[in-house]
């Protein structure tokens, strides 16, 4: 029971950590954003989607090669992003005066189909390398730099849509922080960075004592514990019901709380959440 406790406690102080500092790293992201003029989709899908990963990038490093986990490494960067399009289940239930959907811009859904290639991609790759048919160099697989690729195509074509959109709104909007010079926003989102970066690196080691503790099978704790989330077919899924609600923009919200699309989101998320613990290994 002690062990439990503990193995609860210091993953409980992990995810606490990034939480602060994710804050932190918004609040930042969008000084630099205003101060540079670049657009919050881009700045979001590259600087805030890059630092906020970090976490992931981590655990899945030493998940592999000190902690010998790879179950929690696939499930932890695969399932983060089902766990990060879950959580506008609970921005649309905090946005009360209309759904968040309404309100986000439109300059999204390329972002949103962008994901959707990278991670159909993945999914294919990893479909292929389990019956023999994928290529490699040495023990790197030829999808890796063709994933790198897309995602710099990714990153220069949200940039060049947002420079685009951006060039007149700027123009005619005041200044929202002039107490806040750039390079003290670069310092203070650096120093964020690292509070996560230091965090995300303890999760895969307490990820697979709680699994040990647990009886829990690997897949599963590196989904649901390590980055909340479940496969790359339901991230898919809820994209699309996200570039769906971007697109419709609904503004009627059931129960006045939350959108329908907000429900599906949820609705996949706790179903794949039961068929990965029932049937992972």
């Amino acid at each position: 029971m002690a062990q439990l406790i503990s193995v609860r406690l210091q993953f409980v102080l992990c995810v606490a950590l990034i939480g602060v500092a994710g804050a932190r790293l918004s609040r930042y992201g969008d000084i630099i954003a205003e101060k540079t003029r670049t657009g919050g989709t881009w700045i979001g899908m590259v600087l805030l989607a890059t630092v906020t990963s970090l976490p992931e990038l981590v655990t899945g490093v030493s998940a592999v090669t000190v902690a010998d986990v790879p179950n929690i490494a696939v499930g932890d960067v695969l399932g983060s992003c089902v766990f990060n399009l879950a959580i506008l289940i609970v921005l649309d239930f905090l946005h009360r005066d209309e759904s968040v959907y309404t309100r986000a811009s439109q300059g999204h859904i390329l972002s949103a189909a962008f994901g959707i290639l990278l991670i159909g991609m993945v999914g294919f790759s990893l479909l292929l390398e389990q019956q023999g048919r994928m290529g490699r160099v040495a023990h790197v697989g030829f999808y890796t730099p063709a994933i790198v690729l897309l995602y710099l195509l990714a990153m220069r074509t949200v940039f060049r849509y947002q420079k685009h959109e951006m060039a007149s709104f700027f123009e005619q909007r005041a200044d929202r922080y002039p107490g806040v010079t750039l390079r003290q926003a670069v310092r203070g989102y650096a120093v964020a960075a690292l509070v996560m970066l230091a965090a995300g690196s303890g999760l895969p080691f307490v990820g697979g004592r709680m699994a040990e503790v647990m009886g829990w099978h690997e897949s599963f704790v590196g989904t649901l514990f390590v980055a909340f989330a479940t496969s790359v077919i339901s991230a898919m899924m809820m994209t699309g019901i996200v570039i769906v609600g971007l697109l419709y923009r609904p503004r009627r919200r059931l129960f006045r709380t939350v959108g329908w699309a907000s429900l599906f989101l949820l609705a996949i998320y706790l179903v794949n959440a039961w068929v990965l613990y029932q049937h992972g290994r």
